[in-house]
This record gives C-alpha cells, structure tokens and sequence, in this order.
C-alpha cells in the first residue's frame, strides 16, 4: 500500500454520456476543479442556487490537509511521525480508525505504517536523483517497525509501540476527501452531483440530462500506455477508486517496480498486474481495498470480493497474462454495472 500523488497510478475518465432517454434537468449545472493535495480534483452538481461554493470546498482541503497531508509542515500526521502520539481531529481519527478495519479485514495486505518501506523505495515525500532496489538487511530492518499492531487509539490520542514507527495515508485519504465533499453538498441540499478527486469518485442521483453518472475505465495497450477508454459503466449512487502502476515505477535488472508497497514482505509491487478498479458504497472503502486487492493479485483478489459481500466490494482488475497480452477480470457485480466493455 502507498500513496496517490498527482495522476500517480490509474485515470478514472468522467463521462457524461447524452441520451435522447434521458429528461433534461431544470436546475443549473455547477462545474468546479483545480488542484488540491497533490492532484487534481472535479466538482460537478446541479442545484438551483449557482451560488459558488468553491470557497467552502477549498476550506475542506485545506482542513484535511492540516490533518493527513505528509506534504503540509505540521500537520497532525507529521507530528505523529515526528514524535510518538498525537491528539487527532475529527479527519485524522475517522481515518485512522477505518485504514484498522480494513487492514484486520484483509490481514494486513493494507496498512498505514508502511511509510517507512515507501521512503525506502524512493515513492515517498523525498525523492531520490535515482531509484534503487534497497537491500534486504535494510527491509527486514524497517519491517520490525511495519504493521498496523503498532498503533494503538485510545480515544483521540493515537499512539504508537515504537518511536521508528511511522504512517501514510495517502492510499485512503483522498477517497475520505471525496466522501467529505459529498457529504458538504448533501448538507447543501444537492443529491444530483459528482466528485473526482485524483480519480476517485463518488456520484449520487443524475446528471443534467436526467441519467445515471457514468465514468471510463483506460485500458492500456502492451507498453501499458493509456488509451481511450474501453469499458464504461454506470455509478448510481456509489463510489469507484483505482490503484494502478503503470505511471509510477522504476526498472532495474530488467525488472518494473511500481510504487504499491507489500507491508508484510516490504517489497515494491513486480507482478503482472496492472491496475483494479473497486467500485463500493463510499470512497473511503473503495479507496482502502483497492491497495489490498492489487497485492493479492486477481484470483485471491476476486475470491476476497466474492467471500466478503458484507464488505460491499465489486472489483475490475486489469493484467498481462503469460505471454504479455493485457487481459481484464471482473466480479459479477463489476460487470452487471457496465454499459460498454
């Protein structure tokens, strides 16, 4: 598990696809982005007040940068690195406590200390001039201090077992930043919207032409550069997140290392998989499990989604098989949402 900086991984297109079907809405369509926590983000909502509401948006970033962002001087997660507790907000503990959960629920396959293996691999806040394979004396040493264990929450202080011990929420915070912002414009009395932050997404209600939001999923060709998209599907009323490897990576030896992080081996993602898609009820659940399945690869990851329907997961994975062809596997959910594939 790591983080997802600015286009880092997978691109989730936004389409909104027109239909003579649909009934043109009579409220204003409301359109929005710009960058935010190291990515890009889009705001689409229709409402009958097109008072902006840019301003409040821009202050929820703000705020949850204040909280999670490795980028931010001071933020809660840097004095929690820095030191050995800290007292949380209202951001950083509903994060915390769900990045448990899921790291309990998938054994670990997900998990926020892993900051130091990230750092390790040159995918970290301090990039290197050149990425290298570190040793293995240099990973079983960080290991003794990787594995959500390690933390403790009492109340709203966050501790930790050892000094050395260190987190990373990038893999989970953006979905809870698009969560966030859903919720705002549901305040606002808004149920027809759209929120992409760096990819992950979540829609409720319609778009202006009376239909079900709808988003493209890449399919890259051999070299794994990104064309246009060749499965389309509709998102009523959930969220969709992905993790991928193809636009963060390094080769040596004639190996491709890309930036999804095993916490329980310490090793950087070399497989044969691409990218999954995870479709769930919110982004924060979708954005936590997406890092999970991409390590159990597709057959244990597909056998996850399938053994745990409480978890409300469906999964689009993305691969080469042996002799190098990209090739795609779904849930049965997964494909019974898809318009086009």
């Amino acid at each position: 598990m790591t983080g997802k900086p600015a286009f880092a991984g997978w691109s989730i297109l936004l389409y909104l696809l027109f239909s003579s079907n649909g009934r043109a809405s009579a409220q204003q369509l409301t359109e929005m982005s710009g960058q935010a926590q190291g990515t890009y983000f889009i705001v689409k909502y229709l409402a009958d007040d097109t008072n902006s509401l840019r301003p409040q948006i821009d202050s929820i970033f703000a705020l949850i940068d204040n909280s999670l962002s490795l980028y931010q001087p001071g933020s809660l997660i840097n004095q929690f690195n820095e030191g050995i507790e800290v007292k949380m907000d209202a951001h950083m503990a509903h994060v915390i406590q769900r990045s448990l959960e899921i790291s309990k629920a998938t054994m670990g396959a997900f998990d926020i200390t892993v900051k130091p293996l990230v750092d390790a691999w040159g995918f970290g806040v301090h990039k290197p001039a050149v990425q290298t394979i570190p040793g293995q004396d240099t990973l079983k040493q960080i290991l003794r201090y990787v594995g959500y264990r390690n933390l403790r929450l009492q109340g709203k202080r966050l501790t930790k077992r050892h000094k050395d011990v260190q987190i990373d929420c990038n893999g989970i915070a953006q979905g809870y930043t698009t969560d966030v912002i859903a919720r705002f414009l549901e305040q606002k009395g808004i149920s027809n919207y759209l929120v992409d932050v760096g990819g992950e997404l979540r829609s409720s209600g319609r778009n202006q032409r009376g239909l079900i939001w709808t988003v493209g999923i890449e399919t890259p060709d051999a070299s794994q550069s990104a064309v246009p998209a060749q499965a389309v599907l509709a998102l009523d009323n959930k969220a969709i997140t992905t993790s991928g490897n193809y636009r963060r990576f390094f080769e040596q030896g004639g190996v491709r290392f890309a930036h999804s992080i095993n916490p329980v081996t310490g090793e950087a993602l070399h497989s044969n998989i691409i990218a999954v898609t995870v479709l769930a009820k919110d982004a924060i659940t979708a954005d936590g499990y997406d890092n999970a399945l991409i390590l159990m690869g597709v057959e244990k990851g597909l056998a996850f989604v399938k053994a745990h329907p409480e978890y409300g997961l469906d999964a689009y994975f993305i691969y080469k098989d042996k002799d190098g062809k990209i090739q795609t596997a779904f849930s049965d959910g997964f494909k019974q949402l898809t318009i086009l594939e």
